[in-house]
């Protein structure tokens, strides 16, 4: 289940691309439109970080980056708040646009989620995102 229509969670990101939030904001990983996108600035890392309103137990990732501009060496940290999380699974996106899943192999309740781009297809560091879920339940 899509813990990201199932519950509410405060996101955040590093950056977006020229500050423009109109045209490259975090929302549009999350409306389904595949003509919008997240886009950062440049500069590594990049993240997203996700705080849910109550405990999650994560099983995947689902991501979908425009080639050029992907994740090369990736992580997850969680915790159960921003200060105190830790790195829990690496995980290294194809640069290519399909849409991609990563399995998370972790079983504990967090309720912070931060997904870390240390480096990216791009040679500025810049990262593009179609779409963004997380598959899991709440605890």
């Amino acid at each position: 289940m899509s813990l990201l229509n199932a519950s509410c969670a405060q996101i955040s990101v590093s950056s977006v691309l020229n500050r423009d939030v109109k045209q490259y904001g975090k929302k549009f990983m999350f409306d389904d439109d595949d003509d919008t996108c997240w886009n950062s600035d440049q500069g590594s890392p990049q993240w997203v970080t996700l705080a849910f309103s109550c405990p999650v137990r994560i099983e995947a990732l689902r991501l979908q980056f425009q080639g050029g501009f992907a994740g090369k060496v990736c992580w997850i940290e969680s915790g159960p708040s921003r200060d105190s999380l830790q790195k829990v699974n690496e995980f290294y996106p194809e640069d290519i646009n399909s849409l991609q899943r990563f399995d998370v192999p972790y079983e504990s309740p967090v309720s912070v989620l931060r997904i870390v781009f240390n480096s990216s297809s791009d040679f500025f560091g810049r990262i593009t995102i179609y779409k963004l879920d997380v598959l899991g339940e709440a605890v």
